[in-house]
């Protein structure tokens, strides 16, 4: 008599459930598409190896639009650039022809402006252990190369020279006003400039072996002292409109005005307008494409007002917010609070140089050719990104590639056995 099976029993044909897993991974952590061609098809699920194989074409498909993509966008990014240096060429071309045309009557106004020049420069290297000193004494030594350096590439210059005015006494007045400090404080674009200048080491002191520190010690001229550093990006600019037509883009700000609508007597305008500025800095000095006269000299001068007397100054003390100065020596710095006495004043500002044979025309293609060249920095910066994700694009796509190949290989492998 046959025992009694209280087991449940399943009908013979009964199919086994299949599970669609993910591909399996090696002891590498990659998909091992051997291993899985293998079960998948020993397990008998046709449909499962179809579906993968979809799936991992679908995967090899996606990544080489990807590829495409930024292949297609290096291409127009080279050709952008090419366009670029095309177009600055041509308008070098276009300077040189000013240039000689305006040549005849303005040698002397040129010499005039390169002796300014020196003497600020003289009077900067007087102070010969300060890091304006110790940082042109490397320019000098390294000419049109120095550029390149990195201690060097990101620093546009020194605030006494990145500036000139009409006056020799409006230059000292200005240059006053500031101090001798701030007149001697490096420029730089961006916070990476300032770490070049000075590093530390893990206790936090100052590391005497690079930067400004190690190149002063290097020519026997060790950096004593603290110094000024401005970084322009970090500064917020003028926000306002500009004057229309001025090739020197001053600042459009509001004059002071009487009751009556008239500005007060002697107010000769504001201190930010009077100082000139090499057309190479009035654009694109900084990443975010601003000029030094609204970022830098507006930070340092702010709504600075400058008039005749003192006495005109005086009078005009209730419309006065941001300080003042007068051509006959009075000052009045930030919240009213007066400088009296006088001082001797030698990094100053280097008058202006004599450019008036150059027709207005010649400013504004010196205007686009610096925009073109501040395009052309952010086009090589995009391809340089693009060529990263391009790279990394490729490598993934080859790895995916090889696993759809190979899953392939094994899957036919399989089946025909």
């Amino acid at each position: 008599m046959p025992m009694n099976d209280d087991r449940v029993k399943l009908p013979i044909n009964a199919n086994p459930v299949v599970v669609h897993d993910p591909l399996r991974f090696n002891q590498g952590g990659q998909a091992d598409p051997y291993s899985f061609a293998r079960d998948t098809m020993q397990n008998g699920t046709a449909e499962a190896a179809v579906y993968n194989s979809k799936k991992l074409e679908d995967a090899v498909h996606e990544m080489g639009l990807k590829l495409k993509h930024h292949e297609e966008n290096i291409s127009f990014l080279k050709a952008q650039k090419n366009r670029l240096d095309n177009s600055i060429l041509d308008m070098h071309v276009a300077l040189c022809k000013y240039q000689t045309a305006s040549e005849s009557g303005s040698e002397n106004e040129e010499l005039s402006h390169v002796q300014s020049e020196e003497e600020t420069l003289g009077h900067i290297f007087v102070h010969e252990k300060s890091a304006a000193g110790i940082w042109y004494e490397l320019k000098r030594h390294h000419g049109t190369q120095a550029s390149h350096l990195p201690l060097m590439k990101d620093v546009v210059g020194i605030v006494a020279m990145l500036g000139n005015v009409d006056d020799d006494n409006l230059s000292r007045l200005l240059s006053d006003y500031l101090g001798l400090e701030t007149m001697l404080a490096i420029v730089c674009k961006t916070c990476d400039g300032i770490k070049a200048l000075e590093t530390y080491d893990k206790e936090g002191h100052i590391n005497k072996t690079l930067g400004l520190h190690g190149l002063g010690a290097s020519i026997g001229k060790p950096l004593d002292g603290r110094f000024l550093v401005i970084c322009l990006e970090k500064l917020r600019p003028y926000a306002d409109d500009f004057i229309a037509d001025d090739p020197q883009r001053r600042l459009d700000i509001l004059k002071p005005r009487l009751p009556n609508g008239d500005s007060p007597p002697g107010f000769l305008g504001f201190a930010v307008n009077m100082v000139n500025i090499d057309s190479v800095n009035l654009y694109c000095a900084t990443g975010s494409g601003h000029g030094l006269r609204e970022t830098l000299f507006y930070n340092l001068f702010s709504q600075l007002h400058v008039y005749k007397t003192r006495e005109d100054m005086l009078q005009a003390l209730p419309y006065i917010r941001n300080g003042a100065i007068s051509l006959d020596g009075g000052m009045i710095k930030h919240n009213s609070v007066f400088s009296l006495g006088k001082r001797e004043i030698n990094v100053k500002f280097p008058k202006i140089s004599g450019r008036s044979n150059l027709p207005q025309n010649y400013f504004e293609i010196e205007r686009q050719i610096k925009e073109m060249r501040w395009k052309k920095e952010r086009t090589v910066e995009d391809m340089q990104r693009e060529q990263a994700l391009l790279e990394r694009a490729r490598f993934n796509f080859d790895i995916k590639k090889q696993e759809y190949l190979k899953f392939l290989a094994q899957s036919s492998t399989y089946a025909t056995q």
